[in-house]
Protein backbone atom coordinates (compact mmCIF):
# COMPACT_ATOMS: atom_id res chain seq x y z
CA UNK A 1 0.00 0.00 0.00
CA UNK A 2 1.94 3.19 -0.67
CA UNK A 3 1.99 6.34 1.56
CA UNK A 4 -1.41 8.09 -0.50
CA UNK A 5 -3.21 4.96 -0.07
CA UNK A 6 -2.11 4.55 3.40
CA UNK A 7 -2.83 8.26 4.52
CA UNK A 8 -6.51 8.53 2.47
CA UNK A 9 -7.71 5.37 4.07
CA UNK A 10 -6.76 6.67 7.86
CA UNK A 11 -8.16 10.08 7.16
CA UNK A 12 -11.49 8.62 5.70
CA UNK A 13 -11.36 6.46 8.68
CA UNK A 14 -11.36 9.12 11.03
CA UNK A 15 -13.47 11.12 8.94
CA UNK A 16 -16.35 8.72 9.09
CA UNK A 17 -15.82 8.24 12.86
CA UNK A 18 -15.94 11.49 13.50
CA UNK A 19 -19.28 11.91 11.49
CA UNK A 20 -20.88 8.91 12.74
CA UNK A 21 -19.84 10.70 16.37
CA UNK A 22 -21.75 14.04 15.65
CA UNK A 23 -23.96 12.32 14.15
CA UNK A 24 -25.41 9.79 16.60
CA UNK A 25 -23.23 9.21 19.61
CA UNK A 26 -23.06 12.95 20.21
CA UNK A 27 -20.37 12.06 22.58
CA UNK A 28 -17.27 14.45 23.33
CA UNK A 29 -15.41 14.29 20.19
CA UNK A 30 -12.03 12.29 22.00
CA UNK A 31 -14.53 9.77 23.38
CA UNK A 32 -16.96 9.32 20.56
CA UNK A 33 -13.63 8.42 18.39
CA UNK A 34 -12.62 6.32 20.52
CA UNK A 35 -15.52 3.87 20.99
CA UNK A 36 -15.86 3.67 17.51
CA UNK A 37 -12.68 2.84 16.44
CA UNK A 38 -13.14 0.17 19.27
CA UNK A 39 -15.89 -1.05 17.43
CA UNK A 40 -14.47 -0.85 14.25
CA UNK A 41 -11.57 -2.82 15.71
CA UNK A 42 -13.74 -5.54 16.88
CA UNK A 43 -15.40 -5.83 13.79
CA UNK A 44 -11.65 -6.06 11.95
CA UNK A 45 -10.89 -9.11 14.47
CA UNK A 46 -14.02 -11.13 13.92
CA UNK A 47 -13.31 -10.34 9.65
CA UNK A 48 -9.75 -11.23 9.59
CA UNK A 49 -10.65 -14.37 11.83
CA UNK A 50 -12.81 -15.68 9.36
CA UNK A 51 -10.10 -14.80 6.60
CA UNK A 52 -11.37 -11.98 4.73
CA UNK A 53 -8.86 -10.35 2.51
CA UNK A 54 -9.53 -6.69 3.48
CA UNK A 55 -9.65 -7.53 7.63
CA UNK A 56 -6.55 -9.30 7.29
CA UNK A 57 -5.01 -6.40 4.97
CA UNK A 58 -5.80 -3.94 7.59
CA UNK A 59 -4.98 -5.84 10.35
CA UNK A 60 -1.62 -6.50 9.14
CA UNK A 61 -1.42 -2.45 8.51
CA UNK A 62 -2.59 -1.42 12.22
CA UNK A 63 0.26 -3.73 13.40
CA UNK A 64 2.93 -2.52 10.83
CA UNK A 65 1.87 1.21 11.57
CA UNK A 66 4.60 3.21 14.15
CA UNK A 67 1.98 4.39 16.35
CA UNK A 68 4.83 5.53 18.61
CA UNK A 69 6.22 7.46 16.04
CA UNK A 70 3.29 9.35 15.04
CA UNK A 71 3.02 10.06 18.73
CA UNK A 72 6.54 11.71 19.75
CA UNK A 73 7.43 12.94 16.49
CA UNK A 74 4.39 13.77 14.92
CA UNK A 75 1.12 15.29 16.70
CA UNK A 76 2.32 15.51 20.69
CA UNK A 77 4.49 18.57 20.08
CA UNK A 78 1.70 20.20 17.92
CA UNK A 79 -0.57 19.25 20.51
CA UNK A 80 1.25 20.40 24.10
CA UNK A 81 2.16 23.66 22.06
CA UNK A 82 -1.62 24.41 21.37
CA UNK A 83 -2.67 23.52 24.81
CA UNK A 84 0.32 25.55 26.13
CA UNK A 85 -1.39 28.86 23.95
CA UNK A 86 -4.41 28.64 25.62
CA UNK A 87 -3.28 28.61 29.04
CA UNK A 88 -3.47 31.56 31.49
CA UNK A 89 0.25 32.19 32.21
CA UNK A 90 0.03 34.66 35.01
CA UNK A 91 -2.82 32.56 36.76
CA UNK A 92 -0.15 29.76 35.61
CA UNK A 93 2.53 31.39 37.69
CA UNK A 94 1.12 31.81 40.66
CA UNK A 95 0.12 28.43 41.37
CA UNK A 96 3.78 26.90 40.14
CA UNK A 97 4.41 25.87 43.36
CA UNK A 98 1.82 23.56 43.29
CA UNK A 99 1.83 22.46 40.09
CA UNK A 100 5.46 21.91 39.93
CA UNK A 101 4.74 19.73 43.18
CA UNK A 102 1.99 17.93 42.13
CA UNK A 103 3.91 17.20 38.22
CA UNK A 104 7.11 15.92 39.91
CA UNK A 105 6.39 14.51 43.63
CA UNK A 106 2.91 13.30 42.61
CA UNK A 107 3.91 11.43 39.34
CA UNK A 108 7.18 9.84 41.27
CA UNK A 109 5.14 8.86 44.21
CA UNK A 110 2.70 7.02 41.71
CA UNK A 111 5.17 5.68 39.37
CA UNK A 112 6.53 3.93 43.03
CA UNK A 113 3.20 2.85 44.08
CA UNK A 114 1.93 1.59 40.69
CA UNK A 115 5.72 -0.73 40.31
CA UNK A 116 5.31 -2.32 43.63
CA UNK A 117 1.89 -2.62 43.39
CA UNK A 118 2.02 -3.90 39.85
CA UNK A 119 5.31 -6.32 41.02
CA UNK A 120 3.08 -7.60 43.97
CA UNK A 121 0.38 -8.14 41.41
CA UNK A 122 2.42 -10.02 38.95
CA UNK A 123 3.90 -12.13 42.02
CA UNK A 124 0.15 -13.42 43.02
CA UNK A 125 -0.33 -14.72 39.52
CA UNK A 126 2.85 -16.82 39.22
CA UNK A 127 4.37 -14.19 37.04
CA UNK A 128 8.07 -13.28 37.73
CA UNK A 129 8.48 -10.15 36.36
CA UNK A 130 11.51 -7.72 37.66
CA UNK A 131 10.72 -5.03 39.90
CA UNK A 132 12.86 -2.37 37.51
CA UNK A 133 10.48 -3.30 34.86
CA UNK A 134 7.48 -3.25 36.87
CA UNK A 135 8.07 0.41 38.23
CA UNK A 136 8.49 1.08 33.89
CA UNK A 137 5.20 0.31 33.41
CA UNK A 138 4.22 2.60 36.44
CA UNK A 139 6.24 5.10 34.64
CA UNK A 140 4.26 4.53 31.22
CA UNK A 141 1.13 5.05 33.08
CA UNK A 142 0.97 7.50 35.68
CA UNK A 143 1.93 10.79 34.18
CA UNK A 144 -2.06 11.92 32.72
CA UNK A 145 -2.81 12.60 29.14
CA UNK A 146 -2.51 16.61 28.38
CA UNK A 147 -4.35 15.97 25.52
CA UNK A 148 -7.72 13.96 26.83
CA UNK A 149 -7.44 16.08 30.48
CA UNK A 150 -7.74 19.61 28.28
CA UNK A 151 -9.94 18.67 26.14
CA UNK A 152 -11.95 17.58 28.90
CA UNK A 153 -11.31 21.01 31.03
CA UNK A 154 -12.53 23.18 27.47
CA UNK A 155 -15.97 21.32 27.18
CA UNK A 156 -15.78 21.45 31.05
CA UNK A 157 -15.89 25.14 31.52
CA UNK A 158 -14.77 24.86 35.48
CA UNK A 159 -13.34 27.76 37.52
CA UNK A 160 -10.53 29.44 36.50
CA UNK A 161 -7.75 28.43 39.07
CA UNK A 162 -8.64 24.79 39.23
CA UNK A 163 -8.53 24.71 35.21
CA UNK A 164 -5.07 26.33 35.80
CA UNK A 165 -3.97 23.83 38.42
CA UNK A 166 -5.16 20.56 36.45
CA UNK A 167 -4.11 21.99 33.31
CA UNK A 168 -0.90 23.14 34.18
CA UNK A 169 -0.55 19.68 36.14
CA UNK A 170 -1.07 17.67 33.00
CA UNK A 171 0.83 19.52 30.65
CA UNK A 172 4.39 19.00 33.09
CA UNK A 173 3.70 15.66 34.02
CA UNK A 174 3.98 13.79 30.95
CA UNK A 175 7.37 15.67 30.35
CA UNK A 176 8.24 14.27 33.62
CA UNK A 177 6.73 10.50 33.01
CA UNK A 178 8.42 10.29 29.48
CA UNK A 179 11.71 11.57 30.64
CA UNK A 180 11.09 8.94 34.06
CA UNK A 181 10.67 6.13 31.77
CA UNK A 182 13.49 6.92 29.43
CA UNK A 183 15.59 6.45 32.23
CA UNK A 184 14.22 3.39 33.65
CA UNK A 185 14.27 2.24 30.22
CA UNK A 186 17.84 2.25 30.63
CA UNK A 187 18.61 0.88 33.58
CA UNK A 188 16.55 -1.74 32.46
CA UNK A 189 19.25 -2.03 29.25
CA UNK A 190 22.04 -1.62 31.98
CA UNK A 191 20.44 -4.74 33.78
CA UNK A 192 20.48 -6.72 30.97
CA UNK A 193 23.47 -5.67 29.65
CA UNK A 194 25.17 -6.85 33.30
CA UNK A 195 23.08 -10.01 33.02
CA UNK A 196 25.49 -10.58 29.77
CA UNK A 197 28.51 -10.14 31.39
CA UNK A 198 28.83 -6.68 29.92
CA UNK A 199 29.90 -5.10 33.07
CA UNK A 200 27.45 -1.87 32.31
CA UNK A 201 27.15 0.66 35.47
CA UNK A 202 24.75 2.58 36.35
CA UNK A 203 25.25 5.54 38.90
CA UNK A 204 22.85 8.12 41.31
CA UNK A 205 24.80 10.63 39.89
CA UNK A 206 24.17 9.61 36.56
CA UNK A 207 20.77 8.61 36.27
CA UNK A 208 20.22 12.26 37.90
CA UNK A 209 22.50 13.71 35.41
CA UNK A 210 20.43 12.26 32.47
CA UNK A 211 16.86 13.49 34.48
CA UNK A 212 18.30 17.15 34.44
CA UNK A 213 19.61 17.13 30.81
CA UNK A 214 16.51 15.67 29.43
CA UNK A 215 14.08 17.99 31.34
CA UNK A 216 15.74 20.85 32.42
CA UNK A 217 16.89 20.86 28.35
CA UNK A 218 13.83 20.29 27.31
CA UNK A 219 12.90 23.61 29.02
CA UNK A 220 15.79 25.52 28.22
CA UNK A 221 15.61 24.39 24.76
CA UNK A 222 11.32 25.48 24.84
CA UNK A 223 12.02 28.79 26.21
CA UNK A 224 14.69 29.51 23.47
CA UNK A 225 12.68 28.73 20.39
CA UNK A 226 9.89 30.46 22.30
CA UNK A 227 11.45 33.66 22.60
CA UNK A 228 13.05 33.76 18.92
CA UNK A 229 9.37 32.82 17.74
CA UNK A 230 7.96 36.06 19.42
CA UNK A 231 10.87 37.96 18.21
CA UNK A 232 9.79 37.28 14.72
CA UNK A 233 6.25 37.06 15.09
CA UNK A 234 6.58 40.92 16.90
CA UNK A 235 8.66 41.45 13.58
CA UNK A 236 5.78 41.25 10.64
CA UNK A 237 2.38 41.46 10.36
CA UNK A 238 1.31 38.89 8.28
CA UNK A 239 -1.26 36.72 9.36
CA UNK A 240 0.07 33.45 6.76
CA UNK A 241 3.53 34.50 7.90
CA UNK A 242 2.88 34.47 11.64
CA UNK A 243 1.24 31.06 11.26
CA UNK A 244 4.42 29.28 9.80
CA UNK A 245 6.56 31.05 12.49
CA UNK A 246 4.85 29.00 15.01
CA UNK A 247 4.40 25.92 12.95
CA UNK A 248 8.05 26.01 12.16
CA UNK A 249 9.11 26.52 16.12
CA UNK A 250 6.83 23.31 16.65
CA UNK A 251 8.80 21.16 14.51
CA UNK A 252 12.13 23.03 15.76
CA UNK A 253 11.43 21.66 19.40
CA UNK A 254 10.98 18.25 18.18
CA UNK A 255 13.64 18.06 15.67
CA UNK A 256 16.19 19.63 18.08
CA UNK A 257 15.34 17.76 21.03
CA UNK A 258 15.54 14.79 19.89
CA UNK A 259 19.35 15.64 18.20
CA UNK A 260 20.02 16.92 21.06
CA UNK A 261 18.49 14.05 23.25
CA UNK A 262 16.06 16.03 25.84
CA UNK A 263 12.61 16.41 26.28
CA UNK A 264 10.52 17.41 22.80
CA UNK A 265 7.60 17.37 25.53
CA UNK A 266 8.80 20.12 27.40
CA UNK A 267 10.45 22.03 24.81
CA UNK A 268 6.80 22.46 23.29
CA UNK A 269 5.27 23.15 26.29
CA UNK A 270 7.71 26.00 27.40
CA UNK A 271 7.66 27.02 23.77
CA UNK A 272 3.86 27.66 23.92
CA UNK A 273 3.52 29.04 27.18
CA UNK A 274 6.04 31.92 26.26
CA UNK A 275 4.77 32.71 23.46
CA UNK A 276 0.99 32.64 24.42
CA UNK A 277 2.39 34.57 27.57
CA UNK A 278 4.11 37.21 25.46
CA UNK A 279 1.44 38.03 22.97
CA UNK A 280 -1.18 38.17 25.48
CA UNK A 281 1.28 41.18 26.97
CA UNK A 282 1.53 42.74 23.43
CA UNK A 283 -1.60 41.74 21.54
CA UNK A 284 -0.04 44.30 18.21
CA UNK A 285 2.56 41.04 18.35
CA UNK A 286 0.30 39.32 16.15
CA UNK A 287 -1.84 40.90 13.27
CA UNK A 288 -5.12 39.00 14.75
CA UNK A 289 -4.84 37.47 17.57
CA UNK A 290 -8.57 35.97 17.10
CA UNK A 291 -7.36 34.03 14.22
CA UNK A 292 -3.92 32.66 15.73
CA UNK A 293 -5.93 31.17 18.66
CA UNK A 294 -8.64 30.41 16.00
CA UNK A 295 -6.19 28.41 13.66
CA UNK A 296 -4.44 26.55 16.61
CA UNK A 297 -7.82 25.45 18.04
CA UNK A 298 -8.63 23.96 14.67
CA UNK A 299 -5.10 22.20 14.77
CA UNK A 300 -5.47 21.06 18.24
CA UNK A 301 -9.28 19.67 17.12
CA UNK A 302 -8.62 18.05 14.46
CA UNK A 303 -4.99 16.13 15.33
CA UNK A 304 -7.08 15.33 18.49
CA UNK A 305 -9.56 13.26 16.92
CA UNK A 306 -7.19 11.58 14.52
CA UNK A 307 -4.79 10.85 17.83
CA UNK A 308 -7.62 9.21 19.50
CA UNK A 309 -9.29 7.37 16.49
CA UNK A 310 -6.03 5.77 15.98
CA UNK A 311 -5.35 4.84 19.71
CA UNK A 312 -8.51 2.94 19.19
CA UNK A 313 -7.64 1.16 16.00
CA UNK A 314 -4.40 -0.03 17.95
CA UNK A 315 -5.91 -2.85 19.96
CA UNK A 316 -5.54 -5.15 16.33
CA UNK A 317 -2.44 -4.76 16.70
CA UNK A 318 -2.27 -6.48 20.48
CA UNK A 319 -2.14 -9.59 21.64
CA UNK A 320 -4.54 -10.82 24.37
CA UNK A 321 -4.55 -13.76 26.92
CA UNK A 322 -6.96 -14.24 29.45
CA UNK A 323 -4.93 -13.68 31.70
CA UNK A 324 -3.15 -10.45 30.27
CA UNK A 325 -6.61 -9.06 29.78
CA UNK A 326 -7.81 -9.86 33.53
CA UNK A 327 -4.47 -8.30 35.37
CA UNK A 328 -5.37 -5.28 32.68
CA UNK A 329 -8.64 -5.13 34.56
CA UNK A 330 -7.03 -5.31 37.88
CA UNK A 331 -4.19 -2.84 37.04
CA UNK A 332 -7.56 -0.39 36.61
CA UNK A 333 -8.23 0.34 40.45
CA UNK A 334 -4.38 0.04 41.42
CA UNK A 335 -3.64 2.77 39.27
CA UNK A 336 -6.71 4.68 40.81
CA UNK A 337 -5.65 4.07 43.95
CA UNK A 338 -1.83 4.89 43.25
CA UNK A 339 -3.30 8.57 41.68
CA UNK A 340 -5.19 9.01 44.66
CA UNK A 341 -2.28 8.45 46.95
CA UNK A 342 -0.38 10.45 45.05
CA UNK A 343 -2.68 13.49 44.92
CA UNK A 344 -4.06 13.86 48.55
CA UNK A 345 -0.49 13.80 50.25
CA UNK A 346 1.11 16.69 48.52
CA UNK A 347 -2.54 18.33 48.43
CA UNK A 348 -2.55 17.25 52.36
CA UNK A 349 0.76 19.72 52.69
CA UNK A 350 -0.26 22.02 50.30
CA UNK A 351 -3.22 23.52 52.22
CA UNK A 352 -1.35 25.00 54.77
CA UNK A 353 0.18 27.51 52.46
CA UNK A 354 -2.17 27.51 49.56
CA UNK A 355 -5.70 28.07 49.16
CA UNK A 356 -7.67 25.38 46.95
CA UNK A 357 -11.18 25.98 45.75
CA UNK A 358 -13.91 23.13 46.73
CA UNK A 359 -13.44 20.13 43.75
CA UNK A 360 -9.76 20.70 42.79
CA UNK A 361 -8.24 17.83 44.45
CA UNK A 362 -11.45 15.46 43.00
CA UNK A 363 -10.66 17.04 39.82
CA UNK A 364 -7.00 16.08 40.00
CA UNK A 365 -7.86 12.40 40.61
CA UNK A 366 -10.53 11.24 38.35
CA UNK A 367 -9.69 13.81 35.86
CA UNK A 368 -6.30 12.40 35.52
CA UNK A 369 -7.37 10.75 32.03
CA UNK A 370 -4.43 8.61 30.41
CA UNK A 371 -4.49 8.31 26.99
CA UNK A 372 -2.54 7.70 23.82
CA UNK A 373 0.89 9.11 25.58
CA UNK A 374 0.66 6.33 27.88
CA UNK A 375 0.12 3.59 24.95
CA UNK A 376 2.93 5.18 22.89
CA UNK A 377 5.10 4.12 25.79
CA UNK A 378 3.72 1.07 26.04
CA UNK A 379 4.66 -0.05 22.85
CA UNK A 380 8.50 0.95 23.51
CA UNK A 381 9.09 -1.16 26.49
CA UNK A 382 11.84 -3.26 25.73
CA UNK A 383 10.86 -6.76 23.95
CA UNK A 384 10.02 -9.67 25.72
CA UNK A 385 7.14 -10.77 27.39
CA UNK A 386 6.83 -8.09 29.64
CA UNK A 387 6.34 -6.04 26.21
CA UNK A 388 2.56 -8.02 25.22
CA UNK A 389 1.86 -8.35 28.70
CA UNK A 390 2.54 -3.87 29.83
CA UNK A 391 0.53 -3.55 26.32
CA UNK A 392 -2.33 -4.89 27.58
CA UNK A 393 -2.24 -3.82 31.25
CA UNK A 394 -1.84 -0.27 29.21
CA UNK A 395 -4.81 -0.69 26.57
CA UNK A 396 -7.36 -1.80 29.58
CA UNK A 397 -6.37 1.37 31.63
CA UNK A 398 -6.36 3.69 29.12
CA UNK A 399 -9.73 2.55 27.10
CA UNK A 400 -11.57 2.66 31.16
CA UNK A 401 -9.71 5.88 31.51
CA UNK A 402 -11.30 7.75 28.30
CA UNK A 403 -14.46 6.28 28.31
CA UNK A 404 -15.28 5.95 32.01
CA UNK A 405 -13.69 9.04 33.97
CA UNK A 406 -14.14 11.24 30.61
CA UNK A 407 -17.72 10.43 30.07
CA UNK A 408 -18.33 10.98 34.03
CA UNK A 409 -15.63 14.15 34.99
CA UNK A 410 -17.95 16.21 33.17
CA UNK A 411 -20.47 15.93 36.29
CA UNK A 412 -17.84 16.63 38.77
CA UNK A 413 -16.95 19.74 36.55
CA UNK A 414 -20.44 21.02 36.65
CA UNK A 415 -20.21 20.59 40.55
CA UNK A 416 -17.42 22.65 40.50
CA UNK A 417 -18.66 25.41 38.60
CA UNK A 418 -21.92 25.45 40.62
CA UNK A 419 -20.15 25.65 43.97
CA UNK A 420 -17.96 28.61 42.87
CA UNK A 421 -20.88 30.52 41.74
CA UNK A 422 -21.97 29.33 45.15
CA UNK A 423 -19.40 31.05 46.66
CA UNK A 424 -19.46 34.49 43.80
CA UNK A 425 -23.09 34.89 45.61
CA UNK A 426 -21.83 34.65 49.46
CA UNK A 427 -19.11 36.91 48.75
Amino acid sequence: MTLLELSTLLLVLTAGLAFLNARFLKLPASIGVTVGGLIVSLLLFGLSALKVPFAVQMVELVRAFQFQDFVFQGVLSFLLFAGALGVNSPALWKLHGPILTFALISTALSIALVGFGTYGLLSLFGLHVSLMYCLLFGALISPTDPVAVLGMLKQAKVPERIETVVAGESLFNDGVGVVAFAVLAGLVGAGAHAAGGHGSEVSLAGIAGFFAQEALGGLVLGGVLGLLGYLALRAIDDFSTEVLVTLGVVLLCTTVATNLHVSAPLAAVAAGLLIGSLTDRRPLALSSHERHEAFWHLTDELLNIALFSLLALQVVGIDFSGRSLLLGLIAIPLVLLARTVSVVLPFGVLSRRYSFDPYSRRLLIWGGLRGAISVALAFMVPAGPEHDLFLVMTYAVVVFSIIVQGLSVGRLAQGAAQSAARQAQLN
